[in-house]
This record gives structure tokens, sequence and C-alpha cells, in this order.
């Protein structure tokens, strides 16, 4: 199991995957907005969505777990 955690505090701006998706090591799963910019959370191992912690327009501190890959 892996968690995906936000590298910075943001907001949910966009989700890139849904529940039971395959995803591949650096395969974008949210993207996060924060300070006008657009940053990118890629998967951290190759795995299925298990599940997704956040909604679009959420706010995230650094270190908050996005999503779950299995």
């Amino acid at each position: 199991m892996t968690e995906v955690k936000a590298s910075m505090a943001g907001s949910v701006w966009k989700i890139e995957v849904s529940k039971g998706e395959t995803v591949e090591e650096d395969q974008d799963i949210v993207i996060l907005e924060s300070m006008k910019m657009e940053i990118p959370i890629p998967a951290e191992s190759d795995g299925t969505v298990q599940e997704l912690k956040v909604a679009e327009g959420d706010f995230v501190n650094e270190g908050d777990v996005i999503a779950i890959i299995e």
C-alpha cells in the first residue's frame, strides 16, 4: 500500500484518476493549485487506486494523504 501525499499546501484543482483505476509510477493523480501555480502530484508506484481522500476544491496541507494505491 502506498499513500500519495501532498508535497505542499494548496487547493485540489483537478483529480486526474478515479477509484479502481490502474496507475503507473509518476502518473499524475491530482493537480494542486497554490500561489496561482499548478502542481502535479504523481503516483509513487504502480498499482490500483483504492481510495481518493480528497475532492476537487478541497484544501490540503503539506503531508496530507491524497490517495491510497495498492
